[in-house]
């Protein structure tokens, strides 16, 4: 079977998509996005995906100082979204955190390996339309409190809070609020106990 051909119209297409998913491996997006990092005493290793810097320059990203970025986060707002990230922050490799509306995380948070973060859902309730076209649906705004650590590949769903110094054990999906100061885990998670702090 022999190979298809390129048209025009199919390499506008590509250009048109790499311009979209393939822009910030530019130099000079790579240096702006690096700068306004900068400009707020934050790092982000590379690559750092999605659309900092149009929610930079829109004032819908929000990131506070001493924050890292492993390489690979990825931050999406969408059109409107809003994310607030604390000072000190720990974001590990792989972390995506989406906002339809808002993503609020606190101070001196730390997210393991593959963590995802949002406030929305993927639809899929209609019967025709292919899943990829189906959008998403807001469930209310998710805030993660201070000192809160969320183990690798834990996922925060919308509409949640988590109280601040709560560590959520790796692989759980938090689907509802979870108290100050306790240990939850499980799909969906679940308070296994209160931590006993050190004085």
């Amino acid at each position: 079977m022999a190979a298809p051909k390129l048209t025009s119209e199919m390499a506008r297409l590509w250009v048109v998509k790499w311009r979209w998913y393939e822009r910030d491996s530019l130099p000079w997006r790579r240096f702006l996005i690096h700068r306004e990092m900068a400009k707020r005493g934050a790092f982000a290793r590379w690559p750092l995906q999605g659309e900092p810097l149009e929610m930079f320059r829109q004032g819908r990203l929000e990131v506070g100082e001493g924050t890292l970025f492993e390489p690979g986060v990825w931050l999406t707002g969408g059109e409107s979204g809003q994310i607030t990230i604390g000072k000190g922050v720990f974001l590990n490799q792989l972390v995506m955190v989406a906002a339809l509306e808002s993503v609020t995380i606190g101070d001196h948070c730390m997210a393991a390996n593959g963590c995802m973060i949002t406030d929305a859902d993927h639809r899929f309730d209609h019967p025709t339309k292919p899943i990829t076209h189906q959008g998403f649906k807001h469930k209310g705004p998710t805030t993660i409190g201070q000192n809160v650590w969320l183990g690798a590949n834990s996922v925060v769903t919308g509409g949640v809070t988590i109280g601040e110094r709560s560590v959520i054990g790796a692989g759980s999906v938090v689907t509802s609020d979870i108290p100050a100061g306790v240990i939850a885990a499980g799909a969906p998670a679940r308070v296994l106990r209160e931590i006993e702090f050190s004085s």
